[in-house]
């Protein structure tokens, strides 16, 4: 199996030869990633010589427009969808609001239920759950608070009466982070009539998805997570755009990606993002054959990354395992996980990763918006959480020098 060339992938990245954060090993990756140089190099043009109202009728405008067209047709192509269910927005946050907005109207008057889970970031459950104020009955899809896990059977339960219209679940959790199955769980919706809406923030740093093979209608996630600048991202099923009732301008309803789009984007960072495009592409050409389609590519390098970080991390998840004075949240096997790696020590957890910044881990704790599985499994909120996330540029040196730091301080 092809090995991913860890100082080519580093070398993308102009972070790794900053003065200010080379000194660090950094392991803060699910509050965001370090930018590729595609993406610095691409915003950097915009800014310089592209800066002006796109799509006009003179060299700059047209340039930029061209440009925010790519970024949505190859980001599109890479993750198997249409340019046209590629939409933009200034965060997932911001497009999951939008979206919930949407929803609250569709489903009015209809006697309908959704399932939530209290696995999920807050982005994803408080605003589906603020659609009770509608007469519109939520429903919890709770997890283990052992494990952290969400059992299928649970959900089946909850599907059983067939009045559930949509259900919103992560694709993985920002402190679990156990890989929901995605495909069975939309599936399983699907079957009674049920859409699905999947927060892929925490899960699309270890690969971009393949929507059409996930199955969802909604798939929603973060580009400054995926090694791009500060803009949601998120990829809507046509038919399910259609029906939903648009929020953007009157005026813009006949196109699916401004139908959800209520303020102006951000055209520059819009431009950037071909540049995540770019290193998928660059990542690929170096590890493999050119002769592929933009999804495959894509594929195998998504499981280029995910055999990376499974390695590198593996040894955190053993060193953690083995401690006494920690519990470890989520899966213990590195293959049933992203590399975001969440304990609950026997102390607060901020002085902890403060006493880490300055023996140079980058780390951070708190609740970091999961307050509703911390809470769920037991986990004081006072004391928080000790975070450690990796990505795929993380190398083996990094996690011995966490390892052997987390000993000092612990």
């Amino acid at each position: 199996m092809t090995q991913l060339d860890l100082d080519f992938v580093r070398g993308q990245f102009p972070a790794f030869s900053s003065p200010v954060l080379s000194g660090h090993a950094f392991f803060e990756n699910a509050g965001g990633s370090y930018p590729c140089a595609a993406v610095v190099n691409r915003l950097h043009r915009f800014y310089t010589d592209r800066k002006v109202q796109p799509y006009g009728p003179y060299p700059g405008a047209q340039a930029g427009g061209a440009e925010m067209d790519e970024a949505r047709a190859r980001l599109g192509a890479m993750m198997g969808v249409a340019k046209e269910q590629v939409s933009f927005g200034p965060s997932t946050s911001a497009n999951t609001y939008v979206l919930a907005q949407a929803v609250r109207i569709w489903l009015r008057g209809q006697n309908a239920a959704i399932v939530v889970t209290n696995q999920d970031h807050e982005a994803n459950s408080g605003v589906w759950r603020r659609l009770a104020d509608e007469g519109i009955e939520v429903r919890e899809w709770q997890v283990d608070p052992a494990s952290g896990h969400l059992d299928l059977s649970d959900l089946k339960a909850l599907l059983a009466d067939g009045r559930v219209r949509l259900v919103a679940f992560p694709h993985c959790s920002n402190v679990v982070a156990e890989i929901n199955p995605v495909a069975e769980i939309a599936a399983m919706a699907r079957a009674v009539g049920a859409r699905t809406v999947v927060d892929g923030v925490s899960y699309a740093p270890h690969g971009f998805p393949d929507f059409a093979a996930l199955g969802c209608d909604v798939y929603v996630f973060s580009a400054y997570k995926t090694f791009g600048p500060h803009q949601g991202i998120m990829l809507i099923r046509e038919d399910f755009g259609a029906e939903l009732p648009a929020q953007g301008h009157f005026f813009n309803t006949g196109s699916l990606y401004k139908r959800f789009t209520p303020a102006g984007p951000d055209h520059a960072q819009i431009a950037a993002c071909a540049g995540m495009a770019d290193y998928v592409d660059t990542l690929h050409g170096h590890h493999f054959k050119p002769e592929a389609s933009a999804a495959e590519r894509n594929r195998q390098v998504h499981d280029l990354m995910r055999a990376q970080e499974i390695a590198v991390i593996a040894p955190l998840l053993d060193y953690l395992a083995g401690r006494n004075d920690l519990r470890l949240i989520g899966p213990r096997r590195a293959e049933d996980r992203a590399p975001t790696v969440a304990v609950a020590l026997d102390r607060e957890a901020e002085p902890v990763s403060e006493a880490l910044g300055q023996r140079g881990i980058a780390c951070w704790a708190g609740d970091f918006y999961a307050v509703r599985p911390l809470q769920a499994m037991g986990v004081d909120l006072a004391k928080g959480v000790l975070r450690m996330s990796a990505a795929h540029y993380t190398s083996a040196a990094e996690v011995e020098r966490l390892i052997k730091t987390l000993d000092e301080v612990l």
